[in-house]
């Protein structure tokens, strides 16, 4: 199968997890926390009730309708070119979800192993249900946007801004639970201020890219994204990349998918004067 016609099916199995995980959302529930890797410090992770459901749909549907090599979070140690595994995450954006905002995603994307040995997204579908909206694209074939209207879809080729100047444009950032990191976040955030003509603070980093990708915003930034964040920004990486938009970490660096990231997406005009700002 064309990784086009894959992308298309692969958005329909986001969009039936969508369903369900819209219905979970108007149903309040408490919060949950997740232990994650620095409970050691005595924080903790928030994350969805609807994960592991969601998790299980997608993988379920993903390995029915091709399953290549398997899932990216249980590939092998050794892997051979050519080699494909599914990136199946659970809610981006899981305080917006519980706290009943429509800014959540639900994200696949598909890594293929090169010649070289190094692992890249390929395919990537962000939906966010509640906004009934779809971003997907696949690699060679452009980025597209799905609107769901009362008359049908309506399929968008994307592109970013043409802002070439700090002054005056719209920035997003991300920043995260840990204080030390959301510091660095907003330190950015300050040098900034008074130059772009917005700052944006809604998420989730899947969205926050693919609104890089359609010109939404000129320009995203986030320090320190995790092993956990690799489903979401993997499959908004294609979207932003097939839109002709750049990403890469803060010093310019490829993005590295196996140890932690501080990403920057830009339309590839606006990065020169922002790059400074970003420590």
């Amino acid at each position: 199968m064309q990784l086009r016609d894959l992308a298309l099916k692969v958005a329909g199995v986001a969009q039936d997890a969508g369903k369900f995980a819209l219905q979970d959302q108007l149903t309040p529930r408490d919060l949950v926390a997740a232990v994650t890797p620095n409970s050691a410090k005595g924080r903790t992770q928030v994350t969805s009730y609807v994960d592991e459901r969601l998790k299980r749909l997608i993988s379920g549907r993903l390995a029915v309708l091709e399953p290549f090599d398997g899932f990216w979070q249980s590939r092998p140690e050794q892997c051979s070119p050519g080699d494909r595994f599914w990136c199946v995450g659970g809610i981006d954006g899981a305080i917006n979800f519980m706290r009943n905002m429509a800014e959540w995603a639900v994200t696949i994307s598909l890594f293929e192993f090169n010649d070289e040995g190094s692992a890249q997204p390929i395919l990537g579908v962000v939906h966010v249900p509640a906004l009934s909206l779809t971003y997907l694209a696949a690699r060679g074939q452009g980025a597209i946007r799905v609107r769901s209207t009362s008359t049908g879809d309506r399929r968008e080729k994307i592109m970013p801004s043409t802002m070439a100047m700090l002054a005056g444009s719209i920035v997003c950032y991300g920043m995260s639970y840990f204080p030390e990191e959301s510091k660095r976040a907003l330190d950015v955030v300050a040098a900034i201020a008074g130059q772009p003509a917005d700052i944006k603070r809604v998420g989730p980093t899947s969205l926050d890219l693919c609104k890089v990708a359609d010109g939404t915003y000129d320009a995203y930034f986030e320090p320190n994204l995790h092993h956990w964040d690799v489903p979401a920004v993997s499959a908004g990486a294609v979207v932003v990349w097939e839109a002709e938009g750049k990403l890469c970490q803060w010093n310019g660096d490829t993005i590295h998918w196996r140890r932690e990231n501080d990403v920057v997406a830009s339309n590839g005009l606006i990065i020169d004067e922002l790059r400074p700002y970003l420590h």
